[in-house]
C-alpha cells in the first residue's frame, strides 16, 4: 500500500523521533517464533521503515525523497503519529530491530483528525465517505510490506490477526486504505482492474472516487469477456485476501510514479467481514493471542 505521487510531499527529518507506543497490551498473537505487536519505541519503528524501504526501493524501485534515500529508510511525517503494527520472527539472532520481518502502518480517524487528515485522501476523496458514517470510526492501513522469504500463511495470519485485534480494541467500524499492482501503466492491469470494477465497486453509502485530478479508468473491458480464474489470478495477493474477507473498492485507479505503483483503494466495514474468518480469527482476535 504505498503512495506518494502528484500529492504533499511529507517527510520526517531523523531527529524527528515518533512516540513511543506503551508497553502493555500491545501484544495482538504469537504462531511459533513469530510474534505480532505494535512498535514500542522509536527505534522499532526505524527498524520497520528500515524494512519498508527494503521492499518499496529495493525489491519495486520506489524513489523516495533524498533523505529517505540516503538513510535507507521509507519515512514521511505519518511515522510520527500512526501506530506500526510489526510482525517479529524471535529466531532470528541479534535485537529486537533485526528480528522485524514485516509491517503495517495504523491510523484511526481521530489520530487522523487531530494531525491533519488520512494519507489516502491525497489520492482519494474520502471525506464524502466520512461525511456519510458520521456515527462510525474508520482506521486507515498502509504501508504493508513483508520481507521476501516470509510471504508465507503464517505471516499474512498473524499481519490480519494483529490488524482484526487493533480495531477491536480501538472500536473501529471500517478499514481502508491503498493497495498496489506493480507499475505506472493501468492498462497492463486491464483484466484484474476491470474484474474489481464490474464485481467489488464500492457503491451507494460506501462509494469513493479517485480525487480527479489523479483518475484513471478502471473500466477497461466488459465484464462478459473477462475470464473470472485470470482476473483473480492478476491480483496481487494483498488484495485477494481483502476480497475474501468482504472488501470494496473504490472507483479509480492512481499512477504513484514515485513508489512505481497503480493504486486502488481498499474499502472494508467490519460488519461486512465474512463470518468464516471472524470465527476463525475469533470474535475477540483471540485465536493467535499469546
Amino acid at each position: 500500500m504505498a503512495t506518494e505521487l502528484l500529492k504533499r510531499e511529507v517527510t520526517v527529518s531523523s531527529n524527528q523521533a515518533p512516540a513511543p507506543v506503551p508497553a502493555s497490551g500491545d501484544t495482538f498473537g504469537r504462531i511459533g517464533q513469530l510474534e505480532t505487536r505494535l512498535a514500542r519505541n522509536a527505534r522499532e519503528i526505524e527498524a520497520a521503515q528500515a524494512v519498508r524501504y527494503r521492499v518499496f526501493v529495493e525489491e519495486m524501485n520506489a524513489q523516495l525523497s533524498p533523505e529517505a534515500m540516503s538513510s535507507k529508510r521509507d519515512m514521511d511525517s505519518y511515522d510520527a503519529f500512526c501506530d506500526h503494527l510489526l510482525v517479529i520472527d524471535h529466531s532470528i539472532p541479534g535485537e529486537i530491530e533485526d528480528q522485524i520481518v514485516g509491517t503495517y502502518r495504523l491510523l484511526r480517524q481521530d489520530v487522523a483528525r487531530a494531525n491533519g487528515g488520512f494519507y489516502s485522501a491525497s489520492e482519494y476523496d474520502i471525506e464524502p465517505l466520512l461525511a456519510r458514517h458520521p456515527d462510525k470510526q474508520f482506521m486507515e492501513l498502509g504501508r504493508s510490506c513483508v520481507l521476501p522469504d516470509y510471504r508465507t500463511k503464517r505471516t499474512v495470519e498473524l499481519l490480519w490477526q494483529g490488524n482484526w485485534a487493533y480495531s477491536l480494541k480501538h472500536g473501529m467500524s471500517a478499514m481502508f486504505g491503498c493497495a498496489s499492482f506493480s507499475g505506472v501503466k493501468p492498462e497492463e492491469h486491464a483484466v484484474a482492474l476491470s474484474f474489481l470494477h464490474h464485481t467489488v465497486s464500492a457503491k451507494g453509502e460506501w462509494a469513493v472516487s479517485a480525487r480527479p485530478e489523479l483518475y484513471n479508468n478502471m473500466d477497461l473491458m466488459p465484464l462478459e469477456t473477462i475470464n473470472t480464474r485470470q482476473a483473480l489470478s492478476a491480483l496481487p495477493p494483498l488484495i485477494k485476501g481483502y476480497l475474501r474477507l468482504g472488501a470494496m473498492v473504490g472507483d479509480g485507479a492512481v499512477v504513484d510514479r514515485a513508489f512505481n505503483t497503480t493504486d486502488v483503494l481498499i474499502v472494508l466495514p467490519i460488519a461486512s467481514i465474512s463470518n468464516r474468518y471472524i470465527n476463525y480469527y475469533g470474535a475477540d482476535a483471540g485465536r493467535f493471542a499469546g
